[in-house]
């Protein structure tokens, strides 16, 4: 009582609290987390391209420069002394339609591979669903990917080369792709934050996955009874796929896609979930 007038005690319950525990055993891609956290995976996506490109000279010319030069020293080194084959059709467009994908994908694994150890302070900080910063590079590398494929069509006009009907398949090819290096990259990124020295071997990985690869030659210089068993890496149905659809070098190798896709789609499932047995390591390792 106070002045003859009852005081009304009001109860404040305390504030709700939220437990967030690691998930154990092998789990399949949650979709809704991902996609309540989309807009930080656009913030981040974002953030990637700006830094890559922030007080630059060239801008997003340099997304034209790495490919176009390798190209030049593709021509001279394989096309005229090497004598490598390119399927009927001037060299440096031949090798040009491949580096464009290839070049997308080597730099895009490099950037997923690391990208635990460069986000290590985040890692420990905030939670959200850590899956977000491996695939980031993933999509950033995408606006480098879209500027070269420009190109690409500028050098196809320059040499009087119009695309097939099979060009509407490009964008089936680069989700091949994007699915491909999203795969390895989960493996890769979670084998890094534990094992230092991935990092450090993926360099040499790319570069010899690179003439596993149809880049610098065809697949038709690939024996036949070998042709299923190449396949099994993705990148060469991606590539062969491009210059079949644009530059009209063979038919559409359906059979180097589909045993492509289904090498893709294994990578992709089972680095999902060996990425997510080990994140609930990653903030004590890092």
């Amino acid at each position: 009582m106070r002045d003859g007038k009852a005081i009304k005690s009001t109860a404040v319950s305390p504030a709700s609290k939220i437990i967030i525990e690691p998930e154990n055993g092998w789990q399949l891609i949650d979709w809704k987390e991902l996609r309540d956290y989309k807009d930080l995976l656009y913030f981040l996506v974002w953030r990637n391209i700006k830094i890559r490109y922030h007080q630059t000279v060239f801008g997003f010319a340099w997304a034209l420069i790495q490919p176009f030069f390798t190209m030049i020293v593709f021509s001279v080194v394989f096309g005229r002394l090497a004598k490598a084959p390119s399927d009927g059709v001037p060299y440096p467009i031949f090798s040009f339609v491949a580096l464009v994908p290839w070049t997308y994908f080597a730099g895009a694994l490099s950037e997923s591979t690391n990208s635990l150890i460069a986000g290590a302070n985040m890692l420990s900080k905030i939670y959200f669903p850590r899956l977000i910063i491996p695939i980031t590079p993933v999509l950033a590398k995408l606006m480098d990917f879209g500027i070269s494929l420009l190109l690409v069509f500028g050098l196809m006009a320059w040499y009087g080369i119009t695309p097939t009907i099979h060009a509407l398949l490009l964008p089936f090819l680069a989700l091949l792709m994007v699915l491909t290096v999203s795969g390895i990259g989960l493996w890769l990124s979670a084998l890094a934050i534990q094992y230092r020295d991935v990092k450090h071997a993926v360099t040499f990985l790319v570069q010899l996955w690179m003439y596993a690869t149809p880049v610098i030659y065809p697949v038709s210089a690939i024996p036949h009874q070998y042709r299923l068993l190449y396949g099994l890496n993705p990148m060469a149905g991606v590539i062969e796929g491009f210059r079949a659809s644009l530059i009209r070098t063979t038919a559409m190798p359906w059979d180097l896609i589909i045993v492509g896709s289904l090498s893709a789609l294994f990578v992709a499932i089972s680095g999902a979930l060996y990425f997510r047995r080990m994140e609930h390591t990653f903030a004590d390792v890092a």
